[in-house]
């Protein structure tokens, strides 16, 4: 454990200085919280190719769905979101980013891309590969329900 625990603390000041950066993007972009994470969201599974229901996302951001269509409708009316029919099933809807929506995240985002660029650009291919695996496994076992699990941590 001795050996991780390095890597677990590095985790924990890029958690730290993510909600950093989000709490200023918000700040910037006049959003909520729950507004932010919700484009936030969009704009990953977009580029996984996923859809989003209103039903999703509002598990996504633990909200009720009645929190996520009040949230869909602030977002719908200030031009980040639409809702459009599913094209398999005509009763249920999804979720898609506007032009809009993408480039005003991409607007308040592209200076904090530009920095992680050039901080990534100091290691090699083969170094990128290794930072890559571990960060899609970190984000893997993160995102996995805890199964009520309780964690006893070791004696010091």
């Amino acid at each position: 454990m001795s050996e991780t625990r390095p890597v677990l603390h590095a985790i924990q000041e890029l958690s730290d200085a993510l909600d950093q950066m989000f709490a200023g993007m918000r700040e910037d972009m006049g959003m909520r919280p729950t507004d932010l994470s919700a484009l936030r969201m969009l704009a990953i599974r977009e580029r996984r190719g996923e859809e989003v229901t209103p039903q999703a996302l509002a598990r996504h951001l633990g909200i009720t769905t009645a929190s996520s269509t009040a949230l869909l409708d602030r977002l719908t009316g200030q031009g980040h979101v639409d809702r459009i029919v599913h094209p398999d099933d005509r009763r249920s809807r999804l979720v898609t980013l506007t032009p809009h929506a993408r480039a005003t995240f991409f607007e308040h985002f592209w200076p904090r891309i530009r920095m992680m660029s050039d901080v990534a650009e100091r290691y090699d291919e083969a170094e990128l590969a290794v930072i890559t695996d571990f960060m899609h496994h970190l984000a893997d076992a993160v995102a996995r329900p805890n199964d009520g699990e309780h964690y006893v941590a070791p004696a010091r």
